[in-house]
Parts: structure tokens; C-alpha cells; sequence
């Protein structure tokens, strides 16, 4: 049976973000919230999917590259990403053999490398 809404924590998770972060959105009203009898935030499923479609994220990380899918090596539980980006520079990222999976990952398919300090992280 599908889900509602979802607590905030949840939501965050399904998102892929802090719940500081799903509190700081709700604060700019970057979402909709709601509260529940005990004042608690809670998010409708429909927010979360809308979150999710590709309306613009608003993640902490401020560098961004946008490119295409060069190549793809999966060795044990790690996965090395390697994305042309369009500024032209290549960008290598190891991530989980799990997120590869998750997001679909091959050669030839767009994909934004999300750099911040030391981790690069990999949206589809």
C-alpha cells in the first residue's frame, strides 16, 4: 500500500539529504510541509516525488559539473565513474558498486558530478 506522507527524517532520506537540510527548505519555503498533532513536520508523498522529478535541487554543494558518461568499472563493492564534463575536463569519481546500480549508470548518458570539499557525489 502506498505511503502518504512520510516524517521528515524519512523524507530527507528519500531524498537523499540531512534533515537540517529538509528543515532549512522548509524555513525558505523550498518545501511543503506539513505538521502533524504533535507539531512535527511531516511531508506529503507527492512533495517527495516532485522533489524527486528533477525540479531543481538545492544542495549545500555549490560545484557542479554536467557531462556525459564516459566509462564505467566495477570492481568488488566500489565503481569508478568516469564523466566528460562540459567546461571540457574529465572528472573521476569512485562511488559504491550499489549506486551504480542504483542510478543506472553507463556509458553515454548524462550525469552531474556534485563536488564538495573531498567527496564527489554522482545525480542522474
Amino acid at each position: 500500500m502506498p505511503r502518504d506522507s512520510y516524517s521528515a527524517s524519512d523524507a530527507a532520506r528519500e531524498l537523499g539529504i540531512s534533515l537540517d537540510t529538509l528543515r532549512r527548505w522548509d524555513r525558505a519555503g523550498n518545501v511543503r510541509v506539513m505538521r502533524d498533532a504533535a507539531n512535527r513536520r511531516v511531508v506529503a508523498a507527492a512533495e517527495v516525488e516532485r522533489l524527486r522529478r528533477g525540479e531543481p535541487h538545492r544542495l549545500s554543494a555549490r560545484n557542479r559539473f554536467h557531462g556525459v558518461v564516459q566509462e564505467v568499472k566495477v570492481e568488488g563493492l566500489l565503481a569508478q565513474v568516469e564523466i566528460l564534463v562540459d567546461e571540457p575536463t574529465r572528472l573521476v569519481a569512485v562511488i559504491t558498486r550499489d549506486s551504480v546500480e542504483e542510478l543506472g549508470l553507463r556509458p553515454g548518458q548524462t550525469a552531474t558530478a556534485v563536488v564538495k570539499s573531498t567527496s564527489v557525489m554522482v545525480e542522474r
